[in-house]
């Protein structure tokens, strides 16, 4: 059975819960526009400051190790979703004291596109950044050119070393170089006994039998590598460190720092448990643990499970890692009266269309996708984590048939709707589209000549981000054949045509790239939702 929460209401469910983080951590601040949490004290003058943020429901991860030596601000996205550019860029300006601002990301797809266009943003206004990212999950571990490995329990250790180092003074190149020793030189896996249910949801992420576990999932309730009958502790934490300790490299007389992590209900005692086990296995291996911490501090919701994390460490990082800090997370007793309840809403973005004649392509292209919201989280369920259509929803249920304005407004208001409510890959990606599209419309009054101009610059600002191409099955397979049937001044009617054929052959490739990557096989059989969404743009467009 699904899991029940508490909330009054789905959509109010995260502003809720920040209003009541924040009324119970007073030395943590929200800043409603455009949507991140900060040390209520500025960044000391001349101090680097550490930044970092993914989706929501990996609690108390991030938002739980602000604080001094620690991290100054945090992105927070919606559910499983990471946060958007906007977000960032604000947090990077809020915490920047004149001596850079590194940000910390996790390697997912989302987080890795709305974190590279924020620093772009920032950088053309003077301010220096630089970046580390945490790539340790050994289970999407690939020699090909797929995402790699993703960012999971290590990401902790990176923030609180990096948090440590500057804390202490040292330089962005400085403070850089030692999350990047650290990140290299981690890895980790998880293992899951029950799965997430995401609120509001009555199906959990997979299914699993009553003596079934999943071995390699993911922290954004991504179905594993490997499913098998429910073994004893100790096996689990035998294959889990087999795969840990060969991709890590660790020899006889190492010394290490563990982090054994429970993924959401997971009770303290199972951890002590596993922990047990990983601690004992090391020592037989003869590697010295040097530092250990056991407990919830990277969560999957509900998910019923543990990851487990290996950090070779020298003497630098165990006493970076020793060094003090008063993020909430961190284990101590709050000292402090309750703040005030605020409003922790995300300022409503300016993407109105609702002034001006009938906009009727792109009002028929919204409507199909309001219509088809369901039909779009099914096909992301088979092919990725099932959030897409809750991405469109949010980036285009809000809008009021018909649009109303220009060709160049309404793809303007719809590119900052996607921007900012929907966020993650597909806000990233069809906001980077329809930003193109918009300009490319306010500088021709000729249609077909400024969708054709758009969809090239969209196509090459697209590739450019994520780095797909044609067959990773991603919307890069219906917007390429759509380019290049209108760069052929072929008809609309054709340019929908090849964008429809371009979505359908994804139905029978496994995913390369995005989140549908990371579940392999399980994506064939069923049309990428992105492409699909674009061709119905092209048909739109067509008439």
């Amino acid at each position: 059975m699904a899991h029940r929460y508490f909330f009054d209401s789905v959509e109010s469910f995260l502003p809720d819960a920040l209003r009541g983080f924040v009324a119970a951590n007073p030395e943590i601040t929200w800043h409603r526009d455009p949507g991140f949490l900060a040390r209520r004290t500025q960044t000391p003058s001349g101090r680097v400051a550490v930044l970092s943020g993914g989706g929501s429901g990996h609690e108390p991860m991030h938002s739980g190790l602000i604080g001094a030596g620690l991290l100054d601000a945090v992105c927070p996205g919606p559910i499983f979703t990471s946060p958007n550019a906007l977000q960032i860029a604000g947090a990077t300006r809020h915490v920047h004291s004149d001596a850079g601002v590194l940000h910390v990301v996790k390697n997912y797809t989302g987080d890795m596109m709305n974190f590279r266009i924020a620093r772009d943003i920032v950088r053309d206004e003077g301010i220096e950044t630089d970046v580390v990212v945490v790539a340790d999950d050994v289970a999407t571990e690939s020699d090909g050119d797929g995402p790699g490995r993703r960012g999971t329990g290590a990401t902790i250790v990176v923030e609180k070393v990096c948090g440590a180092a500057a804390a202490a003074g040292a330089t962005l190149a400085e403070v850089t170089a030692l999350g990047r020793r650290v990140a290299e030189n981690a890895r980790s896996m998880s293992v899951a006994l029950d799965p997430c249910t995401v609120p509001g949801s009555d199906q959990p992420s997979f299914d699993l039998g009553p003596d079934e576990m999943e071995m390699g999932i993911g922290i954004h309730g991504e179905s594993g590598t490997e499913r098998t009958q429910w073994r004893p502790a100790g096996q689990i934490v035998q294959a889990l460190l087999e795969r840990i300790l060969g991709s890590l490299g660790v020899a006889a007389g190492e010394q290490v720092i563990v982090v054994v992590n429970g993924l959401g209900s997971t009770h303290p005692l199972e951890l002590s448990l596993v922990f047990g086990q990983v601690l004992e296995q090391l020592r037989a291996a003869q590697v010295r643990v040097v530092r250990s911490l056991v407990g919830t501090m990277i969560t999957a919701l509900d998910m019923r499970g543990a990851s487990v994390t290996v950090v070779r460490a020298d003497d630098e990082i165990v006493g970076l890692w020793d060094a003090p800090t008063d993020a909430p997370a961190w284990p101590r007793l709050a000292a402090t009266e309750p703040g005030e309840l605020m409003d922790t809403t995300v300022a409503e973005p300016d993407d109105a269309a609702d002034s001006g004649p009938e906009c009727g392509w792109l009002t028929a292209f919204v409507s199909r996708v309001q219509g088809a919201i369901d039909e779009l989280t099914a096909l992301d369920r088979q092919v990725g984590d099932g959030d897409f259509g809750v991405n469109m929803a949010a980036a285009l249920g809000h809008f009021e048939l018909p649009l109303r304005g220009s060709d160049a407004a309404v793809l303007d208001a719809v590119s900052r709707s996607y921007f900012v409510r929907s966020g993650g890959t597909s806000g990233a990606v069809f906001g980077t589209l329809f930003r193109e599209l918009s300009k490319a419309f306010t500088e021709s009054d000729d249609f077909r000549t400024a969708l054709a101009a758009g969809t090239r610059a969209g196509l090459q600002s697209v590739v450019e981000l994520g780095g797909a191409r044609v067959g990773d099955n991603t919307v890069v397979d219906a917007l390429d054949p759509a380019n290049q049937t209108l760069q052929q001044n072929d008809s609309l009617a054709a340019v929908a045509h090849a964008a429809a054929e371009g979505a359908e052959s994804t139905r029978d490739r496994v995913a390369r790239k995005g989140r549908a990557s990371y579940v392999g096989e399980a994506s064939r059989g069923a049309v990428d939702p992105g492409a699909l969404v674009i061709s119905w743009l092209f048909e739109a467009a067509a008439g």
